[in-house]
């Protein structure tokens, strides 16, 4: 077989040329610090290290996302605590406001206590966010969700909760309906309310009772109508809601237990005959409701002691309204409190996962420096031997080994 010059000449300058590109792409990885800098250098590789980059990419934006949660829920937290302490200061107030032996004065004192705390949580349930969106007005975060009316607050805002995407599988609510926090409130106890009736003339006031017998509860409404003959003082309870008796001349002593139904309450003073007390099962009302009352009442001169004893039970339901106002919001806070936790937990498993994801990419994409630096000298001993066996080669010729 012969093989020409011009074939010695061009193989051994390809064998060159492609060990100084080894050589090259050598020198790039240990320069850039990358194995893998186009597609074309680990095929298998590029795809993987694609993908991890863009779980990586995602993983970071959830970062962000829960960043901003953390940010807005921790506003809602701080407003539902200030809350939280606005009605337990109005509760403080309504308990020395229902002292028997206030004045008028005194006890439109307390109401004008009262009317600047209606304000003030009017504000709160108006609060923003740094984005200048509502936090307590559902999916409306441009609506201002509550307006005072005279018999209360009217809620603009929807039942919903606006949320933020934290994790690949979850999301978060990072606003809060505002109709559930402050409107959506069980009056009296939770199961039943207590009342008397506008056109008693005696002394008597209820207070808000308690379920002794939950199976026993029928949800009926009923009366408690008082009879007083000869010094002796009597109650028949009667369930208007079937139109029935439930109990006939019962023998009455004030602060003695009256119960029936599951249910129990206490009546102290002297009611006079024909006065009426109600019980009836609990339906939601405002917190601004509930404040609004209390200052109507407060406000009202009791002239008579009948008069009196109207304005006592109306602080009695407001105390015991407020009462069940803050159990809402604290059970409210206790919920943001709970996502703020789930957050911080959303953190950790974050920052691990970005860990993970940085030393994936490192073991698909980084150079080993000491194999690189390793295969460069034995390229650059395999150019030098290329090189000089070109030389030699280049040089041989028929007429200089007949000549030589």
């Amino acid at each position: 077989m012969r093989i020409s010059t011009t074939t010695f000449f061009n193989a051994g300058l390809t064998g060159i040329l492609n060990q100084q590109s080894a050589m090259l792409k050598t020198q790039q990885q240990l320069s850039s610090g990358l194995a893998v800098a186009t597609p074309s250098d680990n095929p298998i590789a590029a795809v993987q290290a694609l993908d991890t980059q863009q779980n990586e990419s995602l993983n970071t934006q959830y970062t962000t996302n829960r960043g901003t949660a953390e940010d807005q829920l921790g506003l809602v937290d701080t407003t539902l605590s200030s809350v939280g302490t606005l009605l337990q200061s109005a509760s403080t107030i309504a308990v020395a406001a229902g002292n028997a032996t206030l004045s008028n004065s005194d006890r439109a004192s307390y109401a004008t206590q009262l009317s600047g705390q209606l304000q003030q949580l009017l504000g709160l349930a108006n609060t923003k966010n740094g984005e200048g969106q509502y936090l307590f007005s559902g999916y409306q975060g441009n609506t201002q969700p509550f307006a005072q009316t005279t018999a209360g607050a009217n809620y603009a805002g929807d039942d919903g909760q606006r949320l933020i995407q934290v994790s690949p599988s979850q999301q978060i609510a990072v606003s809060e309906s505002g109709a559930d926090i402050f409107q959506k409130i069980r009056s009296g106890n939770g199961s039943f309310t207590t009342g008397a009736s506008g056109t008693n003339t005696g002394q008597g006031v209820i207070n808000a009772g308690s379920v002794t017998n939950p199976a026993a509860l029928t949800g009926d409404n009923y009366q408690i109508n008082f009879t007083v003959a000869g010094g002796v003082t009597t109650y028949d309870v009667l369930d208007t809601t079937k139109g029935t008796t439930v109990q006939s001349a019962q023998p009455f002593t004030s602060g003695n237990a009256i119960s029936f139904d599951g249910m129990q309450m206490q009546i102290s003073g002297a009611p006079a005959n024909g006065d009426q007390f109600t019980v009836a099962p609990s339906t939601n009302q405002s917190v601004f409701t509930t404040l609004t009352n209390l200052i109507n009442a407060l406000n009202t001169p009791a002239s008579t002691p009948a008069t009196l004893a109207s304005i006592q039970n109306q602080v009695t339901a407001g105390i015991q309204n407020l009462s069940q106002s803050l159990s809402n919001v604290l059970a409210a806070n206790s919920a943001v409190g709970a996502r703020q936790n789930q957050l911080t937990s959303l953190d950790t498993v974050g920052t691990s996962l970005d860990t993970q994801y940085q030393q994936q990419l490192s073991n698909l994409t980084s150079v080993n420096y000491a194999q690189a630096a390793s295969t460069l000298n034995e390229q650059q001993l395999s150019l030098e031997a290329a090189q000089k066996s070109f030389a030699q080669v280049d040089g041989l010729s028929l007429f200089n080994y007949l000549t030589g």
